[in-house]
């Protein structure tokens, strides 16, 4: 099966071509305008995909011995993510799907994710999916590859959000994310005590919004140097970490209780790239006795390659449908 994908949910716009279980080409372009803005301005966005969609394209289909009428399906992002991104992302490639008389199959950006880490590892189920981006924060039950449920999420913002948030209010720039973890090496994590909410609830929603706005109140009452900045980075870090961390054990021990015996976690999204995050993910794992997986380096934030995965995944219970319109606020349940 050869499979051309394409994502373009939010601020990276990316093409792949993959056959079976081989990644032939994968190109990611990020988009460097919103960095001025301190964050994704939607319209910026929608602009910078139609100008390299097309140019990444012809590079892909430039690959030496390759002829895209050898393509079986083409796959493309129908959501969730800015739906202007989507429509051009998803128009393009239904366009090629016409031109070459092919099939269009409709990806589901977060399924993307979730299926992510079964690229280049064997999962053992039931497997419990860890999804960590900058627009979205759930917790999956996997029983199977063809039984997927959503049993958690973020009540407010994502992950991802908050971190480049307080990241904007203490003067880093965009994408945050990676400016804190680097600050935060240099800080001392017990510097500040910090909320955690929703901490003792017994189940597996987060929120982050609380905590954000606790930050922003700090940040009123304090000079920006580079200690408070370091200090705040680091406590705000692992206090994100303990949140997570918390939130699974519990979690896994409610599933114990319900018959559901864990026998592997994967943690996918682009905040799985936190190496303090994952360390301490890592420990939580080694003391339950669960292995843990996560996706390659390319296919951990939004890329084509985990769309056309999916797809190689999963078309045998997907129909084509070149009438599929995308959704902003598209759910695994939807496709």
């Amino acid at each position: 099966m050869l499979v051309f994908a394409v994502e373009t949910s939010c601020d990276e716009t990316s093409v792949c071509l993959m056959e079976n279980d081989k990644i032939i080409k994968h190109i990611v372009y990020s988009q460097e305008i919103h960095i001025q803005h301190g964050g994704v301005v939607p319209e910026l966005a929608s602009r910078s995909h139609l100008e390299k969609l097309q140019e990444i394209t012809n590079k892909l289909f430039k690959e030496p011995n390759f002829n895209p009428n050898k393509i079986d399906f083409f796959a493309a992002t129908c959501g969730p993510g800015l739906i202007g991104s989507l429509l051009i992302g998803a128009t393009f490639t239904k366009s090629l799907a016409i031109s070459y008389n092919k099939p269009f199959v409709p990806i589901n950006h977060l399924e993307g994710h979730v299926l992510s880490a079964s690229f280049n590892n064997r999962i053992r189920y039931p497997n419990l999916v860890l999804l960590l981006t900058g627009g979205h924060t759930q917790v999956y039950l996997m029983k199977n590859e063809r039984n997927i449920q959503l049993i958690g999420e973020t009540v407010d913002d994502a992950i991802g959000e908050a971190f480049d948030k307080v990241a904007k209010l203490i003067g880093l720039k965009y994408p945050g994310g990676f400016e804190i973890e680097k600050k935060a090496r240099k800080g001392d994590e017990n510097s500040y005590d910090l909320p955690k909410p929703l901490i003792d609830k017994k189940d597996y929603n987060f929120s982050f919004s609380g905590l954000k706005t606790y930050i922003n109140l700090m940040v009123k009452k304090n000079s920006l140097n580079e200690k408070f900045v370091q200090d705040l980075s680091a406590s705000f870090q692992k206090t994100i970490s303990q949140i997570i961390n918390t939130k699974l054990e519990r979690g896994l021990e409610i599933l114990k209780k319900q018959g559901v015996f864990i026998k592997s976690i994967s943690v996918v999204g682009g905040v799985a790239n936190n190496n303090y995050i994952k360390s301490k993910l890592e420990i939580l794992f080694e003391q339950k006795n669960v292995e843990v997986y996560y996706p390659l380096k390319e296919m951990m934030s939004d890329n084509a390659a985990m769309i056309a995965w999916a797809c190689v995944k999963k078309y045998d219970e997907r129909k084509e449908d070149i009438f599929f319109k995308p959704n902003a606020r598209l759910q695994i349940k939807n496709l």
